[in-house]
């Protein structure tokens, strides 16, 4: 066992308690802590003391993965779950962790009945009962200026994919609250995915730079239009790490993922800049 976590007991499953400093240093760069109260810091970094005792780490191609590492991938994998408890992450155990991208090889049907074989690089993969596959080199990138878009965060994309998965096949409707209507999310969200994918079209019909200055513009990652499931993964994304750019680009949505994780980011970095220019 490392030297910086200690066992503990809290209702009723181990626990890790993390190190203040460790803790610290591995959360400072993300951007879905500014504005946090200090006691919902400490909430989430009890529950990442949970998730780390229920989870094991494996890292591959001889990627030791550190402390550090994985109390980073934990924190951002928590933050969701922050309001609904660790137990949305039951039923699967391991994360993999690759140094860089990786490139499985898929097998692929084509409309003539063709078998092709791809190789495409990955950032990131979750399995349907199964474990979180991460490059950590992308785990790195969240909240760095060098991030392909804004509020980029493969580990927030890959667990808002886990909780899809709770209801089988990801669809893009993760399980619902009692009291929410799941027509009017099904309509908020088809309204805002038909939108988004017709912006990315107009943006790809540009040519050269233009063409991605309109895609840099745009609220939330283009990958948002691949599908109804990566959609959902994009604008949780972006609802955690960008609130400000999501919520006035598509209100609706950001209205449905307010209820469902409980949490409202806007509003607490609204209050972390009021608190910051009374201070000053």
């Amino acid at each position: 066992m490392s030297p910086v976590w200690s066992w503990l007991r809290r209702r009723g499953r181990a626990a890790f308690s993390i190190d203040p400093g460790l803790w610290k240093s591995a959360t400072a760069p993300w951007l879905f802590m500014r504005g946090m109260q200090p006691v919902d810091t400490e909430r989430l970094r009890e529950l990442c003391g949970r998730f780390l005792a229920a989870k094991r780490f494996s890292g591959t191609h001889g990627l030791e993965v550190s402390d550090a590492m994985q109390v980073q991938i934990a924190a951002q994998a928590c933050i969701l779950v922050l309001e609904l408890g660790i137990e949305w992450y039951d039923g699967w155990s391991e994360i993999i962790v690759y140094p860089s991208q990786f490139a499985p090889e898929r097998e692929e049907v084509d409309e003539a009945g063709v078998v092709h074989f791809t190789r495409d690089a990955m950032a990131g993969e979750a399995w349907l009962g199964g474990p979180v596959i991460l490059s950590y080199e992308d785990v790195a990138l969240s909240g760095n200026a060098r991030a392909r878009v804004a509020g980029y965060n493969v580990v927030i994309h890959e667990f808002a994919h886990k909780l899809d998965m709770l209801n089988g096949d990801p669809n893009g409707c993760p399980p619902l609250h009692r009291g929410m209507d799941a027509s009017a999310w099904k309509a908020a969200f088809h309204a805002a995915y038909r939108d988004f994918c017709g912006r990315v079209e107009a943006a790809e019909r540009l040519r050269g730079r233009r063409a991605q200055d309109a895609l840099d513009a745009l609220p939330i990652d283009p990958y948002g239009a691949e599908s109804a499931s990566e959609f959902f993964a994009v604008v949780s994304e972006a609802f955690f790490e960008t609130p400000e750019l999501l919520a006035p680009a598509y209100p609706a949505i950001y209205g449905e993922l307010r209820s469902f994780y409980r949490q409202d980011p806007a509003a607490r970095l609204a209050m972390g800049g009021r608190r910051d220019s009374a201070s000053t």
